[in-house]
């Protein structure tokens, strides 16, 4: 029905969660109780704040175990990875919460006589948060817990896939005595949310998702200048140098590339290797891809489970088959993946080579369980390859030099580049992006400066 949220578990194709959709009267009555909320939160000190959000943080990785098995029926990750989402929660939350004191500290230029000056920050307001199902709590953590810690008042969308895991923050909110009012939880389609980033009372707007629903939620919110956070796709790629340890940067790259089905907006999706090293390390990922086991979320000896629907795997497949039909070759047999069935959204792992960036697979996000591989001579040629992109959101380099590191990071376009690791947010770095892969910066204590205001204090002293 048209005014029910349905998740269906891609496990097995059934409703695991059935909700009313929030009506009109339900919104504007959150709306209105977070605006009244916050006026008092705001003077709240940091200090309680701390006390209360950490209270929050323990009340869930006291029910983790629970947490992880919701996850593994709502979006399909394996139960066996499931609980590494509440890993990196706990690290972004305790994190995000530690460094308040110092991130939102007034800020004091060079002292002037007669003078006392400084910039406070002040909370904002309202934030609404509208988070993906792929890591349903890392993607809304990064946004929620900051904004309650500057101040605001917080209002989460959930993705429709995910919808207990919006229900988890307000019990853990509720337990750990958050007051009444500061932060709600609604369940509502896209139209509806669409008219909430445009209200009035909503401050801004912290949205994780595709590309296209960005444009759509700047579009809302450009009636009122609305500022927004937007985190978006990505194509990221991953350069092999010649001097690279090659069965580290085989395991940690196809981990990058299948962990999670490959549904990360910083998921591996282009690989680019040096000549010297080529034929070795795809022999090294060609066989590691084959060994993944594909099945059923809740078995523990998967490692691969469905993606999130089936018109989400028909996708990917489509960019594969038009990627060999154009002349690439699939390392990975899909035959031995028994449950790789057409219409299905269990996808076996694929790799490809000898593609280039007019295919499909190259260019656009597959946000699924598959990597283009292309021999390149040299450094020169990997970072040409790597820029061509209309996505910018991160980026790695594998080689024992880190000078060349450094080197090639500072000409790749990415909001994050890194050498030997990829697909990881360090909290105390900024997450942020360039081009099609959105805009604003989470975690680290750059990550408060978009959910303040700056003021600035300018008190001439008189003499007596």
């Amino acid at each position: 029905m048209h005014d029910t949220l349905q998740c269906l578990s891609p496990v097995d194709g059934s409703i695991y969660v059935q909700r009313p959709l929030a009506t009109g009267a339900d919104i504007r009555a959150a709306l209105q109780a977070a605006v009244i909320a916050q006026r008092d939160w705001a003077h709240v000190a940091i200090d309680e704040r701390q006390r209360i959000l950490s209270a929050a943080v323990d009340h869930f990785m006291q029910h983790s175990v629970a947490i992880a098995e919701e996850i593994s029926w709502q979006m399909g990750r394996p139960i066996a990875q499931a609980p590494s989402e509440m890993v990196g929660f706990e690290e972004r939350a305790r994190h995000m919460i530690a460094i308040a004191p110092q991130a939102l500290a007034d800020i004091e230029p060079t002292p002037q006589v007669g003078f006392e000056r400084f910039i406070r920050r002040d909370p904002l307001g309202l934030v609404f948060v509208i988070a993906p199902w792929n890591y349903p709590y890392l993607t809304a953590v990064n946004s929620v817990i900051p904004a309650l810690m500057a101040g605001n008042a917080v209002l989460l969308k959930h993705s429709a896939q995910t919808p207990l895991c919006a229900e988890r923050f307000a019990q853990a909110f509720a337990s750990a005595g958050l007051p009444a009012g500061l932060f709600h939880a609604l369940h509502m389609d896209h139209q509806a949310a669409l008219a909430m980033v445009g209200d009035s009372r909503v401050d801004f707007v912290a949205f994780t998702g595709a590309v296209e629903g960005g444009r759509a939620v700047q579009r809302a919110a450009a009636q009122r200048f609305t500022p927004t956070g937007l985190e978006l796709g990505g194509k990221d790629p991953a350069y092999i140098r010649a001097d690279a340890d090659l069965e580290h940067a085989a395991e940690h790259v196809m981990d990058g590339v299948f962990f999670n089905s490959g549904q990360s907006c910083c998921a591996v999706e282009r690989i680019y290797v040096h000549h010297s090293v080529y034929e070795e390390f795809v022999a090294r990922s060609a066989a590691i891809a084959a060994s993944y086991r594909l099945g059923n979320s809740l078995d523990p000896n998967t490692n691969l489970g469905p993606m999130v629907r089936s018109s989400a795997a028909t996708f990917v497949r489509g960019q594969i088959r038009e990627a060999i039909a154009g002349g690439a070759r699939a390392l990975v047999d899909e035959t031995r993946f028994a449950e790789s069935v057409e219409g299905s959204p269990y996808l076996a792992p694929q790799l490809l080579v000898d593609v280039h960036h007019a295919m499909r697979v190259m260019h656009e996000e597959s946000f699924g369980p598959v990597a283009g591989i292309i021999r390149v001579r040299d450094d020169d040629e990997a970072v040409v390859g790597m820029n061509d992109s209309k996505f910018g959101l991160s980026a790695s380099v594998w080689t024992r030099d880190v000078e060349a590191a450094r080197a090639l990071g500072a000409r790749v376009h990415a909001g994050t580049f890194f050498m030997n690791r990829c697909d990881y947010l360090d909290p105390a770095l900024a997450w942020t992006a360039v081009k099609d892969s959105g805009r604003g910066c989470t975690l680290s204590s750059l990550g408060y400066a978009q959910l303040t205001r700056a003021k600035s204090f300018h008190l001439r002293l008189l003499g007596n």
